[in-house]
Order: structure tokens, then C-alpha cells, then sequence
């Protein structure tokens, strides 16, 4: 799930529902349940303080964005946000569309396409959400070719242990990319993306 972490002008590919992925996966997948975030002390109080905590990574083919921020609204409304796949469009920049294809147990199969001005990616994701887990990854799914190279992630959502009315949210994502389009994905991984990718998470569960 990149949602606006590549939100950005890109040329339409060839992404075909009908056809598998290149490969079965080129970034490791996140374990299951993945590693919390660790923040050094003076990350950790900035959460404290109401503030979001972001670092990104720039490797060229592939980069890494990893959000902590705190909601002021329990786990149970962070999570109907997160998995309210359809309304993606309304909420979050630079996503034209979104939607599930299949289900299947834990696992959510989401269509995505970004982009602005006419232009834009597509790409299959597999979420897996175990019922009554406080934590959900995703990869790609194989079974379909993307335009992106390679995408893993995770969401982690947890109540404060002093206040369960509030709920620490971390998100990871790894994207891997082909050399077409590594000016637009680096630019999103170093500088905005991933505070787009995540804040409309922290508005919409507030409101609910």
C-alpha cells in the first residue's frame, strides 16, 4: 500500500491484471508480526508530544518511509480507516482510484492508481489482516503485473498503554523501483511522501 508516497506525475505502463508479476517478490517481506518501530529517546518524546516521527530512506531502485505518529481515537477507529479501501480517493491526494478485487481469509486484494493530470501507475496489493491482530503487511500481489518493481509494508496499531483513548500507529513501507520512474519516486521518498501516506490516517479516525 504506497498510496501518495508516489502520488506524483508518471507515464502510464503496463500493468495487466492478466498476466503475473515479473518475479514473486524482489524486497524480503515484512515478518509476521513485524518488528515494532524503534525511536531513539528524543524521537520517542516528539511522539509523546503529539508529534509525528518520520525517516526515509533513499537507495535509488529501492527507498524505504517509516511513519510513528499519535491519534487521538482508539485502535478499533484507526483500523476502520485504514481498511476503508473505497474511500482512499476522497481522502488521500493523487489516489484516483482504489479497489477491493478479492478477499480471501486474511487477505485483502486491493487495485490502485495514482497520479495526477492524466497520468498514473497501477498496482496490485495483498494485505494480510489477521482477525484481532494489532498489526497488518502487505506485498504485492505476484499474480498480477504492477508497475512498480516491488512494494512491502506493514501498519502497526496500538493503544498507550496509560490511555487505550489513544493509539500509537506505525507504518513501514519498502518500495522497489525500475529505472523509468526513479526521479518522481525519490523525490516522494526524500522529501513529502510519506507524511501525505499517512496523515490523512490521524484527520479521518479523529473525526470519526
Amino acid at each position: 500500500m504506497l498510496l501518495t508516497l508516489l502520488a506524483l506525475n508518471a507515464p502510464v505502463l503496463a500493468a495487466d491484471a492478466n498476466k503475473p508479476h515479473p518475479h514473486q517478490g524482489s524486497i524480503g517481506a515484512y515478518p509476521q508480526p513485524p518488528t515494532p518501530v524503534a525511536l531513539s529517546a528524543e524521537q520517542e518524546a516528539t511522539f509523546l508530544s503529539g508529534e509525528p516521527v518520520y525517516t526515509q530512506f533513499d537507495g535509488g531502485s529501492q527507498g524505504r518511509g517509516v511513519a510513528v505518529f499519535l491519534v487521538n481515537a482508539p485502535p478499533a477507529s484507526v483500523w476502520t480507516v485504514i481498511r476503508n479501501f473505497a474511500a482512499y480517493p476522497q481522502w488521500i491526494d493523487g489516489v484516483n482510484e482504489c479497489e477491493v478485487y478479492k478477499t480471501e481469509g486474511e487477505h485483502v486484494f486491493v487495485r490502485f492508481e495514482i497520479g495526477k493530470m492524466g497520468v498514473g501507475i497501477e498496482y496490485f496489493i495483498d494485505h494480510t489482516y489477521p482477525a484481532g491482530a494489532d498489526w497488518g503487511t502487505w506485498t504485492l500481489d505476484y499474480s498480477r503485473e504492477s508497475d512498480l518493481d516491488d512494494s512491502v509494508g506493514m501498519w502497526r496499531v496500538t493503544a498507550l498503554p496509560d490511555d487505550p483513548s489513544k493509539t500509537r500507529v506505525e507504518y513501514s513501507v519498502d518500495v522497489g523501483i525500475d529505472g523509468w520512474v526513479p526521479g518522481f519516486v525519490r523525490e516522494f521518498l526524500v522529501n513529502q511522501g510519506i507524511k501525505d501516506a499517512t496523515s490523512w490516517v490521524k484527520v479521518q479516525a479523529e473525526a470519526l
